[in-house]
């Protein structure tokens, strides 16, 4: 098995977990109680660069990385540094992100917040909206196509935009195919 594949099944016994805690219905109604979220393709597309800064304790290749106690301090940090948008790991096992760390930030901050998760269901986007986030990240190695591109519409409709992530020319096919808008390059592989 993959590190990622491991990863994966993780993430859906996680989800499995939530989804028998918090009803779909019950998370949908907390998010309608969120603000729109910001237009990100606007944003991106501003002049200059773009810096998508990142809120991330740990990673299964490096371990832990920062000792991040107060993920809401960085975060203010890295946009009175000029970040454009804070990305927020919430993968729990490997990753050691939570949703709250979402929440934390996204009440923060003024700038759009990006969850960064292995997203598989659309549980998950519902969360993703729940707790603030403008954006969230698709990993296209991780997704089936037709899986991938019901995740694209179905964030759309939510009103959040998808960074859809790539490792090489053949994802970037598939993600363009699957009518992604933001695709982000990954260099290194888990």
């Amino acid at each position: 098995m993959s590190v990622l594949d491991d990863i994966l099944t993780g993430v859906r016994e996680d989800v499995a977990e939530r989804m028998a805690t918090v009803p779909l219905e019950a998370l949908k109604q907390q998010a309608e109680q969120v603000r729109p979220a910001r237009d990100m393709v606007g944003i991106l597309k501003g002049d200059g660069v773009s810096v998508i800064a990142e809120v991330k304790r740990s990673s299964p290749s490096r371990g832990v990385l920062a000792s991040i106690g107060d993920p809401a301090a960085l975060a203010l940090d890295y946009e009175a540094g000029g970040a454009h948008c804070i990305s927020v790991l919430t993968e729990g096992r490997r990753f050691g992100g939570s949703l709250d760390d979402l929440a934390a930030v996204r009440a923060a901050v003024d700038i759009p917040v990006l969850r960064k998760d292995f997203v598989v269901t659309s549980y998950q986007l519902w969360e993703a909206k729940a707790y603030g986030a403008d954006m969230v990240l698709l990993i296209v190695a991780a997704l089936e196509q037709a899986a991938l591109v019901s995740l694209i519409e179905r964030t759309a409709s939510i009103g959040m935009a998808a960074l859809v992530e790539v490792h090489d020319a053949g994802e970037v096919a598939r993600a363009l195919d699957a009518g992604a808008v933001i695709i982000g390059v990954n260099a290194r592989d888990l």
